[in-house]
């Protein structure tokens, strides 16, 4: 009888196989030059190979708890898989940040080019994503032909940035000008396939602008019954969503007095608002340049490292370096992580789009760094790599649950003012406006989801029913975001449903289980840290049941 330990390293490589996207934002070598099949056949082709690894991790023999956990982590991925399929996910994949149309052009950010040969699979990529958006739009005509659709709001924000892809700042020309001084055969042919790329997201953006926006639909929701399907993927637990928004309506009216009472204690002549506009406008609380901005999170993330590792976590010198990067053009809205490649030639890495701006506020960046880095989610993954002799090869560099992955790097934000290491008052400040933020992120996404009502107790908008514009103003007045970034981001939950509560949930998900360690003699918070970060990104209810049993 085979085992599961045998049969989830496996799976690693047919995933990458079958994903060579997945394969690159993983780092597992192999595959840089390949592109996968995003048609209606190859979507069908990775959902049967989804059933297989399913069907042979469920007959291995089970022994310990290490597999155990091992054969769940894997079937459940197989069946989140599996059921997105069935729900025709792919036939309607369209979103402002994690659809093919992002996916597709952020694979060559995470591609090294140290080498030539390395330049040469980015060579080959560009020659021939025609493929990929080829198979791409045969699924969305598929969708249209059933009727199932992405939403207008998703289609717009995507035509958007298609545009950024096929003009003059197109991110694909700036990836060839970086190789201008290879060898001039091939830096020929990065220019060309540089040129070809565009060429092909124009002719896509063409497509969605001129046919498939007309055959949008036009309600943001994805309704009840998709969006608790998707609550269920993304978390790894069922919430009693009626309660959930209770909570998360609270959550935002409690931390909504805090911020202010957060914000007298920066400047206390000033109401919250004014003290907001001040640390979002005046140039002693900010970065004055790109260049600076870089530098200052270069070295935030070094001094979140010496703060924390070694003390608070331990982390081998290998697995610590965190590199801070720049988001090409068109690229994600908001930052993010990209985690150390399998053999480690590639560092994780924080990515920042700035979108052409020249000042950057900073009050809030400290906590986005600590959420991003350390002891967030460089953090988190890297400590998830250590664990080869517990963790399967799949569960280290493939399986990610953001129930724990964003709810870790949530706490991560808080554990670093519970530790005294936010050095000026406008960082708690920050870390308050991020707490709250995601508190709103749980209203808007279970309200607008599910077509409900704010509640008539509320302070904002009392009974009104949800609508996107309501959310951007519940976003500005309450969490005090620029209007331009509260607009992207409810655009973001509008096309993601579900993904926005994990940070909250999961969060919360992890102080419960703290207050329970802590209620037992011996309690040791490095060693609670231990236990939560051991078993990787899992589910909530396998994380519960780890840290409960351990």
């Amino acid at each position: 009888m085979a085992d599961i330990f045998e049969v989830s390293d496996r799976a690693v490589d047919r995933f990458a196989e079958s994903d060579p996207l997945m394969a690159t934002e993983q780092g597992l070598a192999g595959h840089d030059h390949r592109w996968p099949d995003l048609s209606p056949a190859g979507h069908a082709a990775a959902r049967d190979l989804a059933e297989t690894i399913k069907a042979e991790a469920l007959a291995c023999e089970i022994g310990d708890a290490r597999s155990r956990l091992a054969q769940r982590v894997l079937v459940d991925d197989c069946d989140g898989m599996i059921d997105a399929h069935e729900a025709g996910d792919h036939l309607r994949d369209i979103s402002n940040i994690v659809s093919p149309h992002q996916l597709l052009r952020h694979a060559f950010d995470n591609m090294v080019t140290d080498t030539p040969e390395q330049w040469e699979q980015v060579a080959t990529r560009l020659e021939t994503i025609d493929q990929p958006v080829a198979g791409y739009r045969a699924s969305l005509e598929e969708g249209m032909s059933q009727g199932v659709t992405a939403a207008r709001r998703q289609v717009e924000a995507v035509v958007a940035q298609g545009e950024i892809a096929a003009g003059d700042g197109s991110p694909f020309r700036a990836l060839a000008d970086r190789g201008a001084d290879l060898d001039p055969a091939l830096s020929s042919r990065l220019a060309r396939g540089a040129d070809h790329a565009a060429q092909v997201f124009g002719e896509l953006t063409e497509f969605l602008r001129e046919t498939y926006l007309a055959a949008a639909r036009v309600d943001d929701a994805a309704g009840p019954d998709d969006h608790a399907r998707l609550c269920r993927r993304w978390l790894g637990t069922d919430l009693d969503l009626a309660e959930t928004y209770a909570w998360g309506w609270a959550e935002v009216e409690r931390l909504w007095v805090d911020l202010q009472a957060a914000c007298a204690d920066v400047l206390p002549d000033l109401s919250a608002p004014e003290v907001m506009d001040r640390l979002q406008t005046d140039p002693a609380y900010a970065a004055t340049s790109l260049e600076e901005f870089h530098e200052l999170m270069i070295e935030q993330q070094e001094k979140a490292r010496a703060a924390v590792v070694g003390t608070h976590f331990d982390l081998p010198p290998e697995l610590q370096p965190v590199d801070v990067k720049i988001e090409p053009a068109g690229g994600a809205s908001a930052p993010h992580y990209v985690s150390a490649s399998e053999d480690l030639s590639r560092n994780g890495c924080v990515w920042y789009p700035v979108a052409g701006r020249s000042f950057f506020p900073l009050f809030g960046e400290i906590t986005t760094a600590n959420h991003e880095g350390y002891p967030g989610h460089h953090l988190q993954c890297a400590a998830q790599l250590t664990q080869g002799e517990n963790l399967t090869r799949y569960q280290r560099l493939v399986s990610w649950n953001p129930g724990s992955g964003e709810g870790w790097a949530l706490y991560a934000e808080r554990l670093m003012d519970e530790l005294g290491l936010l050095e000026r008052p406008e960082h708690r400040v920050g870390l308050l406006s991020s707490q709250l933020f995601r508190a709103c992120r749980v209203a808007i996404d279970i309200g607008v989801h599910n077509r409900l009502a704010i509640p008539d107790h509320a302070t904002f908008h009392p009974g009104e029913p949800w609508t996107p514009e309501l959310a951007v103003e519940l976003l500005v007045t309450r969490a005090m975001s620029p209007v331009d970034d509260a607009t992207d981001e409810v655009v973001r939950y509008c096309g993601w449903p579900g993904q926005a509560i994990t940070y909250k949930v999961g969060e919360q998900a992890i102080l419960d289980l703290r207050s329970e360690a802590q209620a037992k003699p011996g309690f040791d918070l490095k060693a609670f840290h231990a236990r939560v970060l051991a078993p990787g990104a899992v589910g909530l209810d396998a994380l519960a049941e780890q840290v409960r049993t351990v």
